[in-house]
């Protein structure tokens, strides 16, 4: 099993920054894909990024592309989101999620492993 715990969520003005961690721990990670996904109340769950097992592969979309960057850090067991230049649409409860195998899907269906999320919380 894989448990994963989401962390450094809060509350920013627009144009702020936050960075997001995802502790993973269970068996390891290291050959899954790992993504982020958000959800805002009312809306489906939309993906944000995602990262191959060695983060030499990354994939944004349009959304949010110029303004998040995920990496990973396998030696610790952990995945990061940094968030820059934030707006109050990108207000929204943040999940950690992963799967084994590639390629780097955007659909939440094909994520095994989902954190409880953090809440993001962009003022205007």
């Amino acid at each position: 099993q894989v448990q994963l715990v989401e962390s450094g969520g809060g509350l920013v003005q627009a144009g702020g920054s936050l960075s997001l961690s995802c502790a993973a721990s269970g068996r390891t990670l290291n050959s899954s894909i790992m993504a982020w996904f958000r959800q805002a109340p009312g809306k489906e769950r939309e993906f944000v990024a995602g990262i191959s097992w060695s983060g030499g592969i990354t994939y944004v979309p349009d959304s949010v592309k110029g303004r998040f960057t995920i990496s990973r850090d396998n030696a610790k067991g952990t995945v990061y989101l940094q968030m820059n230049n934030l707006k109050p649409e990108d207000t929204a409860q943040y999940y950690c999620a992963a799967r084994d195998g590639f390629p780097i899907y955007d659909a939440a269906t094909n994520y095994d492993y989902w954190g409880q999320g953090t809440q993001v919380t962009v003022s205007s």
